[in-house]
């Protein structure tokens, strides 16, 4: 399954934003977008969690699930519903100050696309990017650049 490239999860966490509801489309979408362990052979009780309840529409109980399937090593640090929206912070040192950890934090109105819009910022970041052993070439060369033939006098 492929995984999250900088255009494409923008794209998504801007959708995220915009949803008023999980639904199970929208669901398989950020699965098939983000998740690279989904499904997981080491873990088929924990995949077949994940798909009861997406399936029974337990939505928040789907995200946390799938936090746990994806990023074990991410945590929810922090739930709050304040002024209409739940804020989802989370983790990887939950017990850490909060001066002190740096957390990755997401509100909705929903409580299930705040933990949703969290896990996916936290996948991106976690996702390794592609990179080569062997560095990469600018391409397109300045119209200002001429090469010069300098001799070594000395």
């Amino acid at each position: 399954m492929s995984v999250l490239s900088q255009p494409t999860s923008t794209d998504l966490g801007d959708r995220l934003r915009d949803a008023h509801a999980v639904t199970a489309d929208f669901m398989a979408e950020i699965i098939s977008q983000t998740c690279r362990r989904f499904p997981s052979v080491g873990q088929s009780g924990k995949t077949a969690r994940v798909e009861r309840l997406i399936q029974s529409g337990a939505w928040t109980d789907a995200a946390i699930a799938l936090l746990d399937l994806e990023l074990p090593q991410w945590q929810i640090r922090r739930l709050v519903y304040d002024e209409g929206e739940w804020h989802c912070a989370l983790s990887r040192e939950r017990e850490l100050p909060d001066w002190l950890d740096q957390s990755i934090e997401a509100h909705h109105a929903d409580l299930a696309l705040a933990i949703l819009s969290a896990f996916v910022e936290a996948q991106r970041i976690t996702t390794p990017e592609n990179r080569t052993s062997v560095p990469t070439v600018r391409r397109g060369i300045s119209s200002l650049y001429e090469p010069m033939l300098v001799d070594n006098i000395g």
